[in-house]
């Protein structure tokens, strides 16, 4: 059995498709199908149940996902280690975070490093938990939830929830919106498990009121960009696009908002470059989003 396979069964399971995993992981799609068939022979066992419409885990592939991630934090802690004490540096450094936050943070923040830095690589974590990207090999994760106390854990951010609307709308001139007013509105928003949706959802519920209209985009930009068409009110935390205007939604007394935590491994060979890396990224994050 190569690791390679185990890497490849791992992404597919992911990424949820061949074609997906095979971008991610840089392969051929025929190769990736053909390499995870000869790790189901090695194995003697059906990862996968194959049909028609799309590739689903099998009940087998779900019991061993675990292990195989498992193998795979191990081999890379093994690789990590092998580089410190030969080096006295990592090479690379896996960063995972939400979509949203790997555009508007992390690959901002990767272009101000310097070649003396670790090769960063970036996974998206979309409706995942700190502690399960952190699990899924991450050296460093993102999220809206502190992992368990084992984890070492920073506020990284309190980010605001944008209502986005064209310069012609009528609320063109506002600063603010209640989120009473905004729900009355036709709604472009992000799918549940992103940051800002579970914010906003969480606020409406609490007020005891619900949609007049939602519309769900794939990302924030895709919902910036339909609301630049006239569709609606694009409701996401990223940065501004399409010469939109933006709105803070009224919670109350208080700007809708949700709190990004970064959060590393204690236990790592090179914590003491993870945990610098952290800070260096909280620093950058407090300049460029000062309020």
């Amino acid at each position: 059995m190569q690791l390679r396979h185990v890497e490849y069964f791992v992404a597919t399971a992911e990424a949820g498709t061949v074609s997906a995993a095979a971008v991610r992981v840089h392969v051929t799609q025929p190769s990736m199908s053909r390499q995870l068939r000869q790790l189901e022979a090695e194995l003697g066992v059906d990862l996968f149940v194959r049909d028609t419409s799309r590739l689903r885990l099998s009940r087998t592939g779900q019991a061993l996902l675990p292990a195989a991630r498992a193998l795979l934090q191990s081999a890379r802690s093994l690789q990590d280690a092998a580089a410190f004490y030969s080096s006295g540096r990592i090479e690379h450094l896996v960063i995972a975070a939400p979509t949203v936050t790997l555009t508007d943070i992390v690959s901002p923040f990767v272009a101000t490093m310097s070649p003396n830095d670790p090769v960063v690589e970036v996974r998206t974590g979309d409706g995942q938990t700190t502690a399960e990207m952190l699990d899924a090999g991450a050296d460093l994760a993102i999220g809206t939830r502190r992992p368990p106390s084992h984890y070492e854990a920073r506020e990284l951010a309190v980010l605001p929830v944008w209502a986005y609307v064209s310069p012609d709308d009528p609320w063109a001139k506002r600063l603010a919106v209640d989120l009473a007013d905004l729900v009355t509105r036709p709604l472009i928003g992000l799918p549940s498990t992103a940051h800002a949706r579970e914010a906003l959802d969480h606020a409406v519920a609490a007020q005891g009121r619900s949609y007049a209209s939602f519309l769900e985009a794939t990302n924030g930009t895709v919902a910036q960009a339909l609301a630049a068409s006239g569709r609606g009110v694009a409701v996401v935390s990223d940065d501004r696009r399409f010469d939109l205007h933006p709105l803070a939604i009224k919670h109350g007394e208080e700007a809708l908002r949700f709190r990004l935590y970064v959060a590393w491994r204690p236990d790592s060979v090179a914590v003491s470059t993870i945990a610098g890396t952290a800070e260096r990224l909280k620093i950058w994050v407090s300049r460029r989003y000062p309020n």
